[in-house]
């Protein structure tokens, strides 16, 4: 049965068709009715229809008749793009026994391209090249077709060149998966095994596991055990994606489709986990993935306190359908009580925060992200601290290591020496450079994090009127002259506000921010005067003015004295208010930070 089965996965970059050509599969193996269809039809998330890019791998089953007259069953996982998602792209690869690469005619071969080739090359898969939006007027189908020929071995005649949209030579990217890519070798053996390679939650049917069945069966009627967590559990159902879930009496080897556990915590069904019978139970473990680590870190706070249980639940059923979310509970003086999370990137955190506030409905303040840092103390000890309100004082700190990166930066030549002026300036550090095609040139780069983080793509993409694409892996932690700026708001420290700088960029980041929060914090009934201070010492200040309230108003003609009275009055009733105040600090404020940069 397996002979007929083949298990496959899209991957580009973000932006070159894979949705559209998943689409476009569905249609032409009649999985959905023409009246059923929709634009990106696996994507399904309202983010991802708005953003136009997929942020989950999403699993479907076609039946597909080949030319040489056999029914193929063809199992397909469609991957994200963008480089903050690269670990969905890494556990989908591990499903499959194919990748069908998709390149955009108009752009050519990008940095997320290669990265996403390179896994895919790791996990021995079979890579069937495909050209897209060859009916685009800018199209240069025969030189992408080179550079793809030179970059994975083979003749350029033999790349696919099909337009998803129009859909154009969709016939022969089918027939080309049945005939290149290899079935799954998996056996009907006596000890089940599959792959938890997704999984989300469901309020009826509890977790919903996403598997790569890889040895044996498994129904519905028999009791399974996931072995991380050594949890036995009876499946609701088991079934397939086609593409909506539809039940099945049993998943034979090789197959891709789901499991209803029925589990209502999160913890029990870890993605990466393997799954077995309870019976009869594997002696070991699939190899799993490699667990994400966190590159961005930022607080999430409900902007109602009473919320804070209704942030956790939601975090943790985030975290269930995104394994590369960490999360931990802190407290800020300033805002109160909420949590420390980590994000894979800066695009990554934005998509977490819309959901949350999308899915859940809650309404939350983030504050400005940081990166992870190394402290070395004057005993040898080595802290990791993901906040700048973490750094303990400055006569116990020997040395702050903080995380350095590779990038990649491919662009066209004509932008060569804009893009070196702006990463030099970041305290980039050049490598090296590459031509993996006439007129582009691929850049490598050391940089730092917190200098890649704050708006770093953006302005690679202005700079480079959007051609130059961006794809980054991490490289060490490195000492340098770290210090924290800390913003005082009427002499309180508020942690939430604070930054790790460089020395050098202490005084003019304290000066650009002090005038940024002037006009962001709102005037209150007293002065209100904002520090900035870095090195023990305050940097820049500012006052934001107290609103007046006209006491003289009622005071017509008389003696000066008696003004004077009403005025001193006022003034002691500012002094009492000062000393009590609380100055609202709104959202804007803290992103404030971020924009720095943009100036």
């Amino acid at each position: 049965m397996s002979e007929k089965i083949r298990n496959f996965c899209i991957i580009a970059h973000v932006d070159h068709g894979k949705s559209t050509l998943a689409d476009r599969l569905l249609q032409s193996t009649g999985t959905i009715s023409d009246r059923d269809m929709t634009e990106q039809v696996l994507d399904s998330m309202d983010l991802e229809r708005e953003k136009g890019v997929t942020i989950k791998a999403s699993a479907v089953r076609m039946a597909y008749t080949a030319k040489n007259g056999n029914d193929y069953e063809l199992n397909l996982i469609d991957t994200p793009g963008h480089v903050d998602f690269g670990y969905e792209v890494s556990r989908a690869l591990n499903a499959c026994e194919g990748a069908i690469l998709v390149v955009d005619a108009t752009q050519g071969i990008e940095a997320q391209t290669l990265a996403n080739l390179y896994q895919a090359l790791e996990a021995n898969l079979e890579i069937i090249p495909v050209i897209n939006k060859i009916d685009l007027p800018s199209a240069h189908a025969d030189e992408v077709a080179e550079d793809i020929a030179a970059l994975i071995g083979g003749k350029p005649e033999n790349v696919i060149r099909i337009s998803a949209k129009a859909g154009i030579n969709i016939e022969q990217v089918l027939e080309t998966i049945v005939e290149r890519v290899p079935p799954p070798k998996g056996l009907d053996a006596d000890c089940p095994r599959a792959l938890v390679f997704d999984s989300h939650y469901d309020a009826y049917k509890g977790v919903i596991c996403y598997v790569r069945v890889v040895e044996g069966s498994f129904t519905a009627t028999e009791t399974v055990r996931l072995m991380a967590t050594k949890i036995n559990v009876k499946p609701i159902e088991v079934g397939i994606f086609a593409p909506t879930m539809k039940p099945v009496s049993r998943l034979n080897a090789g197959e891709v489709g789901y499991v209803a556990t029925g589990l209502k915590t999160v913890h029990d069904a870890r993605v990466g986990d393997t799954i077995t019978s309870a019976a009869n139970p594997a002696s070991e473990a699939l190899p799993g993935y490699f667990h994400p680590k966190p590159m961005v870190f930022a607080g999430i706070y409900p902007v109602d306190a009473d919320d804070y249980s209704d942030l956790r639940d939601a975090l943790e059923k985030l975290q269930l359908n995104d394994a590369s979310l960490t999360y931990a509970p802190e407290t800020s003086q300033a805002i109160g009580f909420g949590f420390r999370a980590g994000f894979l990137g800066l695009f990554h955190m934005e998509i977490i925060q819309e959901r949350i506030e999308r899915e859940y409905d809650l309404d939350v303040l983030f504050t400005a992200p940081s990166v992870e840092y190394e402290v070395v103390m004057g005993n040898g000890e080595v802290l990791l601290i993901d906040s700048p309100a973490q750094l303990p004082e400055e006569g116990m700190v020997t040395e702050i290591r903080e995380p350095w990166m590779n990038i990649e930066i491919i662009t066209p030549t004509d932008y060569y020496g804009t893009i070196m002026d702006m990463v030099i300036n970041r305290r980039g550090i050049y490598k090296n450079q590459e031509y993996p095609a006439p007129h582009r040139v691929q850049l490598n780069f050391e940089i730092p994090l917190a200098e890649l983080i704050v708006d770093f793509f953006d302005t690679l993409k202005s700079r480079t009127k959007g051609y130059a694409s961006l794809d980054y892996q991490f490289l060490e932690y490195r000492a340098d002259t770290l210090q924290k700026l800390e913003i005082l708001v009427n002499g309180d420290a508020v942690d939430a506000l604070a930054a790790i700088v460089h020395e050098k960029d202490a005084y003019h980041k304290g000066q650009a921010l002090i005038t940024k929060l002037k006009d962001i914090i709102p005037r209150q009934m007293f002065d209100v005067a904002i520090q900035a201070s870095s090195g023990g010492r305050i940097i820049s200040r500012a006052n934001v003015k107290a609103m007046r309230k006209d006491v003289l108003a009622k005071c017509y003609g008389g003696d000066i004295s008696r003004k004077k009275k009403l005025l001193e009055k006022q003034k002691k009733g500012k002094r009492r208010l000062k000393m009590v105040g609380n100055v609202e600090i709104p959202q804007e404020a803290f992103m404030a930070v971020l924009k720095l940069e943009s100036e």
